[in-house]
């Protein structure tokens, strides 16, 4: 019963999808790691880790399969950050509110306006 479950899990890590390139090097930077200390742990070069970062070379089983893990777990404890401008923003088919218009000291009494 274990293979199978191996099987599986293999089947789902070689479709596993990777972050963009620059959220890699933003994971492993959010959690002090640096390249080096990456490599090491991947058993692979330096230069195999930068590559996977600047977008250069993409990882390849089976070492995508312990970096997309290691990135998984880091996604966990550093959340992508949601941009606050587009929390702020109105949607695109919002209506503009219009300008404020000045307070006039006289009551005005709503006929043609």
């Amino acid at each position: 019963m274990s293979e199978l479950f191996d099987a599986v899990d293999a089947l789902v890590a070689s479709r596993a999808t990777l972050p963009p390139p620059a959220e890699r090097k933003r994971l492993r930077a959010a959690h002090g790691l640096t390249i080096d200390e990456v490599a090491g742990a991947l058993k692979v070069r330096r230069a195999t880790v930068s590559g996977w970062e600047s977008g250069k070379t993409e990882p390849r089983p089976p070492e995508r399969d312990a970096y997309a893990r290691l990135l998984d777990k880091l996604a966990e404890l550093y959340p992508a950050a949601s941009a606050p401008a587009a929390e702020t923003a109105p949607a695109p088919d919002a209506p503009v509110p219009a300008p404020a218009q000045p307070l006039s000291a006289e009551p005005t009494s709503g006929a043609g306006v």
